[in-house]
């Protein structure tokens, strides 16, 4: 566990040295929405997916390059950081710049006369905006804030993930690291397969957490104390007000990125999670959430980016603690890179495996007990873990 020294009085001021690094949280989605301006510089269909390849190649290279930071705050100074404006308002900046992002491609697509290859590339990078927008609304709806957990239902509304903060909270939270959740990959599972799982599994999910919540206060599920339909209210009014301004084809544009943004937090429930088990207690429920039982990275850039994300075991831990304040843990499992270079890495499942499934197993001690297998390849996938280990003599 991470130590913190005690502070030498109750009134000394703690300095994070990445204060301003978190500002380019605000630059990198900017950067994946670029395409149309680089477009005016140079009207080639190519340059639509420069950004693409920026934020994925470029992401890796810049963490590989700046390497990682395992520091942590003092704990003296959590409290500091969790008062301080600053980091909210980084956050609450955030929310219409990335509308503005997704406005403005929406209008580009249906003006600008681009081929399928230039809309594949401005779906491909403004749907890497909406990945940003659900980590925003991540970030946003585990606070206790009203104005913050409101933007979080405004910056997941461009996507059609308003569920999510209702998945995730009370759903995955609970669940996290358990054959039971859908948002926890199991180990031979390809992401292709986990999305199949995944996607539907978190509506369903989502929808019986809140039709139980309403249920028991008497309420209607089909209502406007339902806050998935609040949600879903938003997108509606969004995705209409476009095709009002710009037209039905717009639609041809909307959907295809809202999957793609989707998909993005899908890469990162698989990433996050891959293969790591909570065992059930006598009692039958799951052990305590721990550090083991997340996949982590401390690489600088993809941290900065995606305000601390990869800093997952924490969060776990501490699913209201803001960003600045999530601490690394000793043992916790490691990514060999941040996710901009994890994403790639698991759309190739061979390449996948070949790279993490001995990551697992070295993390889970060789004991296969503390693995979440996908189940029909449960057999095949113990080979990977040798003999078991012969019984003690009596």
């Amino acid at each position: 566990m991470p130590r913190s020294a005690a502070p030498p009085d109750t009134h000394t001021p703690w300095h994070d040295p990445k204060r301003h690094a978190w500002l380019v949280a605000l630059a990198v989605p900017m950067l994946a929405g670029a395409g149309p301006l680089l477009w005016g510089w140079h009207p080639s269909e190519a340059v639509l997916w420069v950004p693409v390849l920026l934020i994925y190649a470029g992401g890796a290279l810049l963490d590989a390059v700046l390497g990682a930071d395992r520091s942590n705050p003092p704990e003296w100074a959590v409290a500091q950081l969790e008062a301080d404006p600053y980091y909210r308002r980084v956050t609450w900046a955030l929310v219409p710049m990335l509308w503005v992002a997704i406005v403005g491609a929406a209008w580009f697509s249906q003006h600008s006369g681009i081929g399928w290859v230039g809309q594949l590339g401005l779906v491909l990078s403004t749907g890497g905006v909406g990945g940003f927008c659900i980590n925003l609304g991540h970030e946003l709806g585990h606070q206790r804030g009203a104005f913050d957990r409101w933007l979080a239902k405004l910056v997941l509304a461009p996507t059609g993930y308003g569920h999510f903060t209702i998945e995730h909270n009370r759903g995955h939270h609970r669940d996290v690291a358990t054959p039971e959740d859908p948002a926890s990959s199991r180990m031979g599972e390809s992401i292709w397969r986990f999305a199949r799982r995944e996607l539907p599994g978190a509506w369903r999910r989502a929808w019986a957490l809140e039709a139980a919540r309403l249920r028991a206060g008497g309420h209607a599920v089909l209502g406007w104390r339902n806050e998935i339909v609040h949600t879903g209210a938003l997108t509606l009014a969004f995705w209409g007000a476009l095709v009002a301004w710009l037209g039905p084809g717009v639609l041809a544009f909307l959907l295809p990125t809202a999957l793609w943004a989707n998909f993005q937090l899908t890469s990162a429930n698989y990433v996050e999670h891959y293969g790591l088990l909570r065992r059930p207690g006598p009692d039958g429920r799951p052990e305590r959430c721990q550090p083991c039982h997340s996949w982590n990275s401390n690489h600088l850039f993809s941290n900065w980016a995606t305000f601390h994300l990869q800093r997952h075991a924490d969060h776990h831990a501490h699913p209201a603690r803001r960003y600045p304040a999530l601490r690394h843990f000793d043992e916790a499992p490691q990514l060999p890179s941040g996710y901009f270079g994890m994403f790639p890495l698991a759309y190739v499942p061979p390449l996948w495996f070949r790279v993490m499934n001995p990551r697992l197993v070295r993390a889970v001690g060789g004991d296969p007990a503390r693995v979440n297998f996908d189940p029909a390849r449960r057999a095949r996938l113990l080979r990977q873990f040798g003999p078991p280990a012969a019984a003690a003599p009596p």
